[in-house]
């Protein structure tokens, strides 16, 4: 055991003594182990295509993906409260095709490459399919319809950002 690591295990004994501190010694192997391992190696590189945006529709674009993430938040609170006409209704106005104006979606998408406005499409598209989904599932008690369309359009989400990135 290499000194630096000897002196801090007796700080911490001493300190851990000291003020009676409850923990699992189970732990000390883990962290004997953390400390054996070689450092990290560098992450890896970005491969996702990297889009040019003018400043204030970047912003603009960042901000609206920020609210598509609440609005899946919401959405999910809706569904687990059995609030499903909510979870429609937000879906809808905030992910689905009537969104699209809020968004500006037409003077962002001439910025985009087409895999990304085609992304972008069936994620409002799917959203729309969703809304109707969960307003159904108020009336038929089935969610799993609905569950599905919101990962279809959530995967859309995953694809966009795994492919893509604005700067």
């Amino acid at each position: 055991m290499n000194r630096k690591l000897r002196v801090a295990l007796a700080a911490g004994l001493c300190f851990g003594t000291a003020h009676a501190q409850k923990h699992d010694p189970a732990m000390h192997m883990q962290h004997q182990a953390q400390a054996a391992k070689p450092a990290a190696k560098a992450a890896p590189k970005d491969t996702r295509q990297a889009v040019r945006f003018p400043k204030t529709l970047r912003e603009h674009t960042l901000t609206n993906m920020r609210d598509h993430l609440l609005a899946l938040q919401e959405i999910q609170e809706a569904l687990a409260k059995q609030e499903y006409d909510k979870a429609g209704d937000i879906a809808e106005q905030r992910l689905g095709m009537s969104s699209l104006a809020l968004h500006g979606a037409h003077e962002v998408a001439k910025y985009m490459p087409k895999g990304m406005q085609d992304a972008g499409t069936a994620m409002h598209r799917n959203a729309s399919r969703f809304a109707v989904a969960s307003k159904d599932a108020g009336a038929t008690g089935d969610v799993r319809p609905a569950l599905a369309a919101l990962a279809s359009t959530t995967a859309q989400c995953v694809a966009c950002h795994a492919g893509y990135r604005v700067y």
